[in-house]
């Protein structure tokens, strides 16, 4: 653990406290610990994502293609472990990972920025030529995160609630395979947004284990139903995984179905944890 993340962290928290926004007035003072490691966890993560954009934007600039796409998903994976906090930083959300149907140019939107603009040229192009500005953009906006991090507070409605509604959007929209629509790596995707989700489930389980040991029980079947998906479809010893595009319609009906599952359960764990 690094003390240095934490202290800040639980001030913060001891200043939302008093004022009655950021924690709930039911045993607000439990919360902080969890809340403290999980900005550690994101913290650590969005360090390690810069490290790889790195590596990612340097391939892109050198104009090697296949390089660029090999470190295309292992990079972003260290993105979707910390994405059910997004919101706290939506505009560099936006800049990082929006997709090409939030511009109306789509594609070709001057504005589209971050890595699937990047994706698209990689696959769709086989060319690194047109975004060695883009990439340039990417590795500013990830480290402009990795700055803000450590002065952001983690509200915990937001960061319980977060892991239920990025399962659900797995369920909803990303399991059609429209986020890496073009490099076809989604199940990287799933894997860390689950990775993810059940880190914040682990952090607040001491808190509530006691009284709700059947609801944890059913959350730990659910997670472990969804990981066992996950693993059907590995490849490389467990480092990678099969192109989303060799799923059937059948595979993926059945993968939303369990995702969707978790999801339900975890709505509910914010309210067991006393935040509104």
């Amino acid at each position: 653990m690094n003390i240095k993340h934490l202290i800040p962290t639980m001030a913060l928290l001891a200043g939302s406290v008093a004022s009655g926004v950021a924690l709930a007035q039911s045993a607000p003072l439990d919360l902080v610990g969890p809340v403290a490691e999980y900005k550690i966890y994101v913290s650590e993560n969005v360090d390690q994502l810069a490290r790889e954009t790195a590596k990612f934007v340097a391939a892109v600039k050198a104009g090697d293609v296949a390089r660029a796409k090999a470190l295309y998903a292992p990079t972003r994976v260290y993105y979707e472990r910390v994405e059910p906090i997004a919101e706290l930083f939506s505009d560099l959300d936006a800049a990082i990972d929006s997709r090409a149907d939030d511009y109306e140019g789509a594609e070709k939107d001057p504005e589209f920025p971050g890595f699937h603009r990047i994706e698209y040229s990689l696959w769709e192009k086989n060319s690194a030529s047109d975004v060695k500005q883009v990439a340039d953009k990417l590795l500013a906006d990830v480290k402009e995160l990795q700055a803000r991090i450590g002065k952001l507070t983690f509200p915990p409605e937001v960061v319980v609630g977060g892991a239920a509604v990025l399962m659900e959007e797995v369920a909803a929209t990303k399991i059609s395979g429209e986020e890496n629509r073009y490099s076809k790596v989604d199940l990287w995707d799933f894997k860390a947004n689950t990775d993810g989700s059940y880190k914040i489930v682990e952090l607040v389980r001491p808190l509530i284990e006691k009284k709700e040991a059947k609801f944890l029980a059913e959350v730990d079947k659910n997670f472990k139903t969804v990981y066992d998906i996950l693993k059907l479809y590995e490849t490389n010893g467990g480092k990678g995984y099969v192109s989303y595009e060799k799923l059937t319609d059948k595979d993926r009906t059945v993968m939303a179905a369990a995702i969707n599952k978790l999801a339900e359960d975890l709505s509910t764990l914010r309210g067991k944890l006393g935040l509104k």
